[in-house]
């Protein structure tokens, strides 16, 4: 059961599993706080569902070496694996 000596949360669940998982009290209750707290964040495209020049560039941000040599599938498993 949530203890009475802790911040006033909006979401008593959310905060307990929090704090359960070692976060702060204070950490805890801001999460909890928050109004979409516990939704799901935004989306992204899968990999493979990206060109071969976003790939590329990616791998270009995360300095891997011999990008420029590698065919879509090398960069999907350059990026997943660095």
């Amino acid at each position: 059961m949530a203890s009475t000596n802790r911040p006033q949360v909006k979401n008593d669940d959310q905060y307990e599993a929090l704090r359960d998982k070692g976060y702060s009290k204070e950490k805890a209750a801001r999460i909890a706080n928050t109004n979409n707290a516990g939704k799901k964040g935004g989306s992204a495209n899968t990999y493979e569902e990206r060109t071969k020049e976003e790939l590329y560039q990616k791998a270009k941000e995360l300095d891997i070496e011999g990008r420029s040599k590698m065919n879509k599938g090398e960069l999907i498993n350059a990026l997943r694996n660095n």
